[in-house]
This record gives structure tokens, C-alpha cells and sequence, in this order.
């Protein structure tokens, strides 16, 4: 059985994510309006994730018979300076998840949850990568950044990524 300060705190986490998907639409949206078409499909792939990583956190809940609780998505910034801006903005954010996935792990380590503590594991592998991402597009951007060839080509790299569902996901249809 789920604690009730670990399935609060779940609850609170799937909101999180699910405002950080929010996000990552709006960032995606500007950089197109921007003509950033590589760029925006980088968002939107993270809006993707974050939305996969909030299903996964409702499928786990669901699982340890924990009900769900949808909560209302404040607003998000809907524009931002530059491609550059978004990538150091999405590094903030993401440290910011981090620390809140670190206090799930946290609060299941006090309760002595293996099994919450089995699924956070995945969380926290997931949040090293997303900052060590964030941190290589700033300094691939950082490099271009008066470079207008150089952008041209960043964005054009960016739009080959494609999204790939998580394997918690993936394993659980």
C-alpha cells in the first residue's frame, strides 16, 4: 500500500508533469511562429515525454490501487527571446523536476516503499538525461548563435529527432 504523503505527492508530480508538457507545447508553438520548424519538433517531442512521463506516473498510481487526481495546469510563458532562451529555460525547468522527482524518492525511502522506490529509479535515470540534453542544445546554440548557417543547420538536425515511446510505456501495452 501507497502512504498517503507518497500518493499526494504522486498526484502533485503528475500535475507537473503534465504543466512541463504544457510548457514544452508552448515553446515548441513559438519557435515555429519563429520559423524554427526543427526546433519546434524538438519541443514537441518533449511535450510527447512529459506527457508519457505523467501516463506512466497514472498507470503506476493505478497499479497500487492509488485513485488519481487530475488537478488544474496553470499557465505557462508563451514566448520567449530566442531559440537560446528556451534551451536555458528548459535547463532551469528540468532541475526543478529533478529536485521534485529527488523528493518522491525521497518520501518512498522514508516509507520504505521498494516498490515505489523500483519506479523512481527509472525517474531519476530520466531526469540526468533531459538536463544533460538541455545542456548540450545551449552549447550547440551557444556555438551558432551569430551564425545564421549554423542555425540553419541546427534546425535542420533538429527536426530528425523522433519520439520514442518510454519503455515504462512500452511495456505496460
Amino acid at each position: 500500500m501507497i502512504s498517503k504523503n507518497l500518493h499526494d505527492a504522486i498526484n502533485a508530480q503528475i500535475n507537473a508533469e503534465l504543466w512541463s508538457a504544457y510548457l514544452y507545447l508552448a515553446m515548441s508553438l513559438d519557435a515555429e511562429s519563429k520559423g524554427y520548424k526543427g526546433v519546434a519538433n524538438w519541443f514537441y517531442i518533449q511535450f510527447q515525454e512529459e506527457q508519457a512521463h505523467a501516463r506512466i506516473f497514472m498507470n503506476y498510481l493505478n497499479s497500487r490501487d492509488a485513485k488519481v487526481e487530475l488537478l488544474p495546469i496553470e499557465s505557462v510563458p508563451s514566448t520567449w527571446n530566442s531559440v537560446l532562451d528556451m534551451y536555458k529555460h528548459t535547463l532551469e525547468h528540468e532541475k526543478k523536476v529533478t529536485s521534485l522527482i529527488n523528493n518522491l524518492a525521497a518520501i518512498a525511502n522514508e516509507d520504505r516503499d521498494f516498490a515505489s522506490i523500483n519506479r523512481l529509479v527509472w525517474f531519476i535515470d530520466e531526469q540526468v538525461e533531459e538536463e544533460e540534453s538541455a545542456r548540450e542544445m545551449i552549447a550547440s546554440f551557444e556555438a551558432v548563435e551569430d551564425n545564421k548557417y549554423g542555425m540553419y543547420m541546427l534546425d535542420k538536425e533538429l527536426a530528425t529527432r523522433v519520439y520514442n515511446v518510454p519503455s515504462p510505456l512500452a511495456t505496460a501495452e
